[in-house]
């Protein structure tokens, strides 16, 4: 009868101590970034913990806490259903996150209203919240709402549309650049012939938008014949988008395609159906919802670049159990994977 190899132990703080010669309360310290501990058994530590492979149990962890971890998202409602989708990945997850000791909260705001994203901030206190993880628009009042927040004790996690000026301690999303790069060189190999291309952002006060601008001019530039438009605001709402690529379509009737860079896709696709552009206009869109799924299907959108929502719940409360345990690991963590959808892809 053939053996089937034992798995390996997995190493422990006490497999640590030993090697390092050290207590079991110094590693703890410095698993944990706490002071009283000499850089040079610090460095001793760090040493044992790379030398035997050790990895932390979070959950054990979290359990030695005597309580649980509590995260609050605050995500944006309205008619972006890449939002709707992100809050019910988070609300999926309330029930079973309790298995390891997370208590989950979800908060909707007012679309792209800092005012109330602020008020939602300024109200966390460590009685009740270890970290938020927030979407929000990178203006002032919303910048020191973050750090006044990260001053009373709550981290912050920035979850789509990153705010780097902030004190937040980690962002959770795709490569926005890589994403509007992206964008470019499709749509310069669909307009072969160049001509002019419409940007629809939802608000470059968002940060993910303003990079995926970015990328998206750096790459057009090598396309000749290319000519992006001057970005417009639709405010990743549906009604608004649509009268806004009504006006884009009559104003300019040689338009040969639109880069969306926000949500309103569902207003975007009833402009082009219903003034007889559809299909005749090459359009890349983000997220992957019900109406950018009937726009591939039927032909009026080209391309769909989606970030999976579900993936970055998960990727958000992983973050923040890292976090929560005072590990740099985290910062370590590579973006949400850019996924690419076509008709033929759809599944």
């Amino acid at each position: 009868m053939r053996e089937t190899a034992a798995a390996p132990r997995r190493a422990t703080v006490h497999d640590v101590a030993r090697a390092a010669g050290v207590s079991l309360a110094t590693v703890d310290r410095v698993l944990n970034n706490r002071t009283g501990v000499r850089p040079n058994t610090a460095k001793k530590v760090a040493e044992a913990v790379a030398s035997l492979g050790f990895q932390r149990d979070i959950s054990a962890s979290l359990l030695a806490r005597a309580r649980d971890l509590r995260v609050r998202f605050l995500i944006p409602a309205g008619s972006n259903e890449f939002m709707d989708s992100l809050a019910d990945a988070a609300t999926r997850r309330i029930e079973t996150a309790l298995i390891e000791r997370l208590q989950i909260g979800v908060t909707r705001l007012p679309l792209l209203d800092a005012a109330a994203l602020v008020e939602n901030l300024n109200l966390l206190t460590t009685d009740f919240c270890d970290c938020a993880v927030i979407v929000g628009t990178e203006e002032p009042s919303v910048l020191a709402a973050v750090e006044a927040a990260t001053r009373r004790g709550v981290m912050i996690m920035t979850l789509v549309s990153d705010l780097p000026a902030s004190s937040r301690r980690h962002f959770i999303g795709i490569d926005n650049v890589a994403a509007g790069r992206t964008a470019a060189s499709l749509m310069g190999r669909f307009c072969s012939h160049g001509g002019k291309i419409a940007l629809i952002a939802g608000s470059m006060h968002l940060h993910d938008h303003h990079e995926r601008l970015e990328g998206f001019r750096a790459v057009a530039a090598e396309f000749a014949g290319l000519r992006p438009l001057p970005p417009l605001e639709g405010h990743d709402e549906h009604h608004q988008t649509q009268v806004l690529v009504e006006q884009l379509l009559a104003s300019h009737p040689d338009l040969v395609g639109i880069y969306n860079l926000g949500a309103g896709t569902a207003g975007l696709t009833a402009a082009l159906r219903q003034t007889g552009r559809a299909g005749s206009v090459r359009v890349i869109a983000h997220e992957l919802s019900a109406s950018s799924r009937l726009g591939l299907t039927d032909g009026t959108i080209d391309v769909v670049l989606d970030q999976d929502p579900d993936g970055e719940i998960r990727a958000a409360l992983a973050a923040v159990r890292t976090l929560a345990l005072g590990s740099g690991a985290v910062e370590n963590v590579k973006p949400i994977e850019i996924r690419i959808f076509l008709r033929d892809n759809l599944g």
